[in-house]
């Protein structure tokens, strides 16, 4: 990731050998997996094929989407289909509560598509669902990965009201490709979402960055400043992979040293955990972060 800008480079040929991942194994694993295809259970740890997955499993943490599985927003970079979303299930908040009992989740991270399409951008099925997991599993501590909600506070207080451990919200790409890469986000207004959440007396914020997008080094240290500045607690840097050829090709692989660096100017500028790595994705170790 030199100082020059990437974004003419010629496409890599080849995954590097570090992205190369073992297949999930273990009798955890192999437990929760059969809950999952049992139960219909929906978690985006297998519908997102995370490189990840056995790990967190086995260490009792996992990420379940709400609100569908149809976003209204249509980003270069994600899997997730876009278009016209369902209708709300009013009986999510409960399922999902029962997924994590029946999976015996430690640490449970909620995330969502985009629901541009609501008057309430859906925050009202956010608040429920931790509601209901609370109630169910008392013991299981939470991170919310929330959308913006247009940056709307009424919305985000009702995350703030029901205080998970953790609130994350991604910042995904630098400032220069923000609009390329999250074409209906806007780069001020998730920074100023996080702000907000510190701002209100969230314990713990969070943020995710993607590399290989075509973004400089210098560009990467100078998201990870303003996260500081708006107080965010936590960042996890890693490396995008295309989902399909229809999204944004990969303009390079990171090297693992370069993942090294950012780690070290993450934790001298004051980060309290930063997950720096090309398989990285911003649930990994999510359960080391409350702390």
């Amino acid at each position: 990731m030199s100082v020059e800008t990437v974004a003419n480079a010629a496409p890599p040929k080849g995954k590097p050998k570090w992205l190369r991942v073992k297949l999930p194994t273990g009798k955890k694993y192999t437990e929760l997996r059969g809950l999952v295809d049992k139960y219909k259970l929906n978690t985006i740890c297998t519908s997102g094929s995370c490189p990840n997955m056995g790990e967190c499993w086995g260490e009792g943490t996992a990420t379940f989407m709400i609100l569908g599985n149809i976003c209204t927003r249509s980003c270069g970079f994600c899997g997730v289909k876009t278009g016209r979303p369902e209708t709300i299930d009013w009986e999510e908040p409960e399922k999902v509560a029962r997924s994590i009992k029946l999976m015996n989740i430690r640490h449970a991270v909620l995330t969502s598509v985009d629901r541009d399409d609501l008057k309430d951008m859906g925050s009202i099925i956010w608040a429920e669902t931790v509601k209901a997991v609370r109630r169910m599993n008392p013991e299981t501590t939470l991170e919310t990965l929330i959308p913006d909600f247009q940056g709307v506070e009424r919305n985000i207080d009702r995350i703030v009201e029901v205080s998970p451990e953790v609130v994350s919200h991604n910042m995904e790409t630098v400032r220069r490709l923000t609009r390329e890469v999250r074409i209906q986000a806007k780069y001020d207004r998730s920074l100023a979402v996080l702000k907000y959440l510190k701002d209100q007396g969230v314990r713990r914020t969070k943020s995710g960055i993607m590399l290989g997008l075509g973004e400089t080094e210098e560009e990467v240290i100078e998201t990870m400043k303003d996260l500081r500045d708006a107080q965010v607690d936590v960042v996890t840097i890693g490396q995008y992979l295309q989902p399909s050829k229809k999204h944004l090709p990969v303009k390079q692989f990171i090297l693992p040293e370069q993942f090294d660096r950012l780690r070290e100017a993450g934790l001298d500028m004051g980060f309290r955990h930063v997950e720096s790595g090309a398989l990285v994705r911003s649930s990994y170790k999510a359960h080391k972060h409350i702390h």
